[in-house]
This record gives C-alpha cells, sequence and structure tokens, in this order.
C-alpha cells in the first residue's frame, strides 16, 4: 500500500508541475491579446489618413505643338531646350523660296490689273469725248437743217415769182434733203457713241474685280510668309526641339513642342463609392514623392462621367477596384506663376481628398503659411 500511495503523490506532483507552464502561456496570450486591443484603438485615432481618400498620378501640364502651315527649309532655330519664351516671341524661321517667287509673280500681277483699270478709265473718258463731239455735230447739223428749211419756202416762191431760176430752187431743195441724211448720220454716230461710252464703263469694275482679286492673293501670300516665322502661341518653356536647321519640313509638322507650366495639373483614379461625393472646386492635397516635406494645394477641375477599367499604374493599399473614375485636379495658376522656375512635369505622387469636406485637414496635410 505505501509503494502505491507514493506512486500516486509522485503523478499528482507531476501533472501540478505541467499545469503551471500551460497557464503561464495562456496569461501570456491573454496579454498580448489585450495589449493588441488595446494598442488598435490609438492607432486608428492616429491614422494620418483617416477621413481621406487618395490616388497616385504624375504632374502633367498642356503641351503645345508648334508646326509649320507651309512646306520648307528650316532656316535658324531661335531657341534651346528649356528656354522660357513668351507668346508672340519668334522661335524659328523657314525659308519659303517658292511662296516669295509667287509674290513676286503676284505683284507682277496686281501692277498689270491696276494698269488695265487705268486704262479702262482712260477709254471712259476717250468715249464720252467723242460721244460729247458727236453730239455737237448732231446739233450743228439740226441748226443747218432749220435754216435750209426756213430758206426753201422764200427760194420757192422767188422761183414763182420768177425772180429765180428752178436751178437755184432745185439746189436749196438738195440742200435740205442732204441735210437731214447728215443729221441721221450724225445721230446714228451719236447713239455709236454711247453705245462705246456704255461699254468702257463695263470695263472698269471687270478691271477693278481684277484687281481686288490679286490683292486678295497677295495678301494670302503674305499671310503665308509670315507663318515661315514660327511663334509661340502662349507663354511656355521649350520641352523639345523635333527638327533642326537645314532640315525639309513638312507642311503641319512639327518644329518643336512647348509646355505652358502655369496650366499643371494631377491626374489620379478614385473608387466608384467616392467618385460621386466629389464635386467640381473640391479642395485637393497633392504630395508629390520627390519633396514629400511640402504640401500643393489645387481643385478638383475634371470628374469623369463613366467610369473605366483600373489602370495598370494605380495601385490601392486594399484590393485593387474594377472601375475607377478620373480626376483631374489642378494647381492654382497664381502659385505656378510665382514658381515657374521649379515647376517640373512627370513628377509622381499622391493626391488627397477630404471625404467629409467640412473636416479639417490633418496637420500633415495642412498648408503652413503663403506657399
Amino acid at each position: 500500500m505505501a509503494p502505491a500511495r507514493q506512486g500516486r503523490q509522485e503523478t499528482m506532483g507531476a501533472m501540478k508541475i505541467a499545469s503551471k507552464p500551460v497557464l503561464a502561456a495562456g496569461a501570456l496570450l491573454l496579454l498580448v491579446g489585450a495589449a493588441l486591443l488595446l494598442g488598435w484603438v490609438p492607432w486608428r485615432a492616429t491614422d494620418p489618413h483617416a477621413g481621406l481618400v487618395g490616388g497616385n498620378g504624375r504632374i502633367e501640364a498642356t503641351e503645345i505643338a508648334v508646326a509649320s502651315k507651309q512646306p520648307g527649309r528650316l532656316r535658324e532655330l531661335l531657341v534651346s531646350e528649356g528656354d522660357f519664351v513668351k507668346a508672340g516671341q519668334v522661335l524659328a524661321r523657314l525659308q519659303l523660296d517658292g511662296l516669295q517667287a509667287q509674290r513676286d509673280e503676284a505683284l507682277a500681277r496686281l501692277q498689270q490689273a491696276r494698269q488695265a483699270v487705268a486704262t479702262s478709265q482712260v477709254q471712259v473718258a476717250q468715249a464720252l469725248g467723242n460721244h460729247q463731239a458727236v453730239l455737237a455735230q448732231v446739233v450743228q447739223r439740226e441748226t443747218d437743217l432749220q435754216m435750209a428749211q426756213r430758206r426753201l419756202p422764200r427760194t420757192e416762191q422767188l422761183a414763182r415769182d420768177g425772180f429765180l431760176s428752178d436751178q437755184a430752187l432745185d439746189d436749196d431743195r438738195g440742200k435740205v434733203r442732204n441735210l437731214q441724211a447728215a443729221l441721221s448720220a450724225a445721230q446714228a454716230q451719236a447713239r455709236a457713241a454711247q453705245a462705246g461710252v456704255d461699254a468702257a464703263r463695263t470695263q472698269v469694275p471687270a478691271a477693278q474685280s481684277n484687281v481686288q482679286a490679286m490683292e486678295a492673293t497677295l495678301q494670302r501670300i503674305d499671310v503665308d510668309l509670315a507663318e515661315s516665322e514660327l511663334k509661340a502661341p502662349r507663354d511656355g518653356r521649350v520641352q523639345f526641339l523635333i527638327a533642326h536647321p537645314g532640315e525639309i519640313v513638312a507642311g503641319g509638322a512639327r518644329v518643336l513642342s512647348l509646355v505652358d507650366l502655369s496650366d499643371v495639373y494631377m491626374t489620379f483614379f478614385l473608387p466608384e463609392t467616392v467618385a460621386g461625393r466629389v464635386a467640381l472646386g473640391s479642395e485637393v492635397r497633392i504630395v508629390l514623392d520627390a519633396a514629400p516635406q511640402f504640401v500643393i494645394p489645387a481643385r478638383v477641375s475634371f470628374v469623369a462621367s463613366t467610369a473605366q477599367f483600373t489602370p495598370k499604374t494605380v495601385e490601392t493599399a486594399s484590393e485593387r477596384q474594377k472601375l475607377m473614375f478620373r480626376v483631374r485636379a489642378q494647381i492654382d495658376r497664381e502659385l505656378l506663376l510665382r514658381h515657374i522656375e521649379q515647376v517640373k512635369t512627370g513628377l509622381p505622387g499622391m493626391a488627397w481628398i477630404r471625404t467629409d469636406p467640412q473636416a479639417a485637414w490633418p496637420e500633415h496635410l495642412a498648408i503652413k503659411g503663403q506657399p
């Protein structure tokens, strides 16, 4: 009996010794769970992105293609890559010999057209002078005829009385008939002269129309020649030089490209659960990867009306959404102009929007002083 009791006591002692590590392990797990549970609440409360939604994107700017309207050889290039240019500044010049030859030809034809106008006006003046001369002849013939017609009755009376011979009477009658014929001829000449005046006058508008057409042609050529100087359509910075002096440039081909650094924005994507609550003009905060210490203020200038599949470049902390809405955040123009020398495009970063527009921005996204 004594050995059996002693064996049970040893077994119970061993069980007590084994239960102590189990209890210690259980207590440790409870402590770890409590610590995690207690630590989760402060972590959530101090989440720097709580109440925000964002998306990654790149800084972009409006790109302007400066192209040649006319084909020709690039004579000189007056800017280099990276230069800042002003609107209206000459950037390049083309050599347009063929167009210059066309202008010389049009100018010669214009001189001919103007000479034709002057000639037609002289012809009108000549026709008017001829018409006036013929009208004077008509008046003279009418006067002679009237005098002959007044003399004929007296001649007839004298011939009946025997004071004049029949020959004299016949001469007076013949003279009346000749004067009548001369008057008819003069009147015909007057009508012909009037027709000549009308014909000459019709030549003047035709010649003037030809002058106007040649002037329009010359003006068009001058406009095309003015296009030989490629000017900056707006303020910007030279991004790429596509053609170089001596190269043949086709009509419509790009010679260089500019970027308008006063029109800078970031395009990013938001899920459909958030995009519907984003209004135009909503505040945006942009943080660039290259300068995380700076916060750039912006505003929503565009929200796509239709969703699209998430681009491959969009990464989210959680599982990628299948459908996203494209959003554009426009950076303030005055801010860009103040820091125009530091504006760079293509830089990646994050754009943040508040889910509650009435909530304050967190400290790390607040604008400190004048940006």
